[in-house]
Formats: structure tokens, sequence, C-alpha cells
């Protein structure tokens, strides 16, 4: 693909500006105009995931985002956007494997932190996080 038509927007905790904003905000400033394309490291999910599981949104609002979520994607769609969203999935078997390889590799073992480990002792919260998110948001918006 020809790099002048993508972005790669890349998503990490939000900044003040972003946190005075509805979480969507800072989504929706970077969707592309006609024919171009942008990719986010990160996604819109992180309200019903991490913020959910984490406790940075509360239920009320991790809930109400699923119907927000849903309207966001549709919005573009309608208007003759192509939404393609992918969901990389592992075990926690395969997650371990990797931890304790990238442990024992000096060269990648600075990429494994304590917080990776906590994380990790979440797998069951986020895995019904996972199951609810495509449960409420895999809509379809053909005409």
């Amino acid at each position: 693909m020809d790099a002048r038509l993508y972005q790669v927007i890349p998503i990490a905790a939000p900044t003040d500006e972003e946190r005075a904003q509805h979480y969507l905000w800072r989504f929706w400033r970077h969707l592309p105009r006609a024919g171009r394309v942008t990719i986010f490291d990160r996604s819109w999910y992180g309200r019903v995931l991490v913020e959910r599981v984490e406790g940075f949104a509360d239920g009320a609002a991790w809930r109400r985002a699923y119907a927000e979520i849903n309207d966001f994607e549709e919005q573009p769609v309608e208007h003759g956007a192509v939404l393609v969203k992918y969901w990389a999935h592992i075990t926690k078997e395969e997650q371990l494997r990797r931890f304790e390889s990238r442990q024992e590799t000096p060269y990648k073992s600075y990429k494994l932190t304590p917080e990776d480990w906590r994380n990790r002792e979440k797998w069951d919260l986020y895995e019904q996080a996972v199951n609810d998110m495509v449960a409420y948001t895999s809509t379809n918006f053909s005409p």
C-alpha cells in the first residue's frame, strides 16, 4: 500500500486534553478522509475491556459504551467507509509460554514488566469482558 494513503495512530493513555473530552473524541478526530486508511494500534474497545476490568470506568459508563461504540462505528460506515476490525487471541497457556520465553531472553526481558504479570492474574475478568465485547458490538452495517 502506498505509504501516502495511510496513517498509523498510536494510542496510549489519554492526555489531559483527551481526558477532558468524550472518550471516543480521540478516535473520531483521526478517522480518515475518503480514499485513505487509518490504522489504530489500540481501539475504542478499551472502555469495555481495560477500563472495565481495571475500574477506570464505572459500570454505567462501560455498559453505555456498547451502544456508543456501535453508533460510532455505524456513522462512518453509513457514509461509505469500510471498517475492518481484527481481534488477535492467544490462549492463557500460550501467553505464559511467551512471557517465560521473553523473561529468559536478555534482549527481550525488559519488555516484560510486573504490570504484565499483574494483568495476567486478571485473565478470567478480561476473558469475560472480551466475550461481552464481541457479543454486544458485533454489528452488520450492510444496507
